[in-house]
């Protein structure tokens, strides 16, 4: 299983997509990815996540773009040292595409900033 990384201000992620045979289906084109996030603050201000921004890519260059506040319902608070882990999905309509994207972050003091989530490719039956 690949792992794909990027950090921004200090602030890791890294992700690990998994196809998911037993839930895909070739015939009706319905092909699933499972994917882990992990998201380490090696600053010294404890963050919180607010919101992602997702760039979902199929093997025909379609682009889904997916916005909205936090992750799986959360808005993770993330003291410096600290980390948050999380799992979610994506269905593609063709056997490979790729996911990439930003949260925004922000500092106590109400500083605002984007982090990196990095470019990661999603391959059926790549595991």
């Amino acid at each position: 299983m690949q792992t794909y990384a990027a950090t921004t201000e200090d602030i890791t992620v890294t992700v690990r997509p998994v196809y998911l045979d037993g839930q895909s289906n070739f015939i009706e084109r319905k092909f699933v990815f499972a994917y882990f996030v992990g998201i380490e603050n090696q600053g010294i201000e404890q963050i919180q996540l607010l919101r992602r921004h997702w760039f979902i890519t199929n093997g025909n260059g379609n682009i889904q773009e997916v916005e909205g506040e936090g992750v799986i319902g959360q808005q993770p608070v993330i003291p410096p040292g600290g980390a948050h882990e999380y799992s979610s999905y994506s269905i593609l309509e063709t056997f490979e595409g790729s996911m990439e994207g930003t949260y925004l972050m922000e500092r106590p003091g109400g500083d605002q900033f984007s982090v990196t989530i990095p470019r990661f490719v999603l391959r059926a039956a790549a595991n």
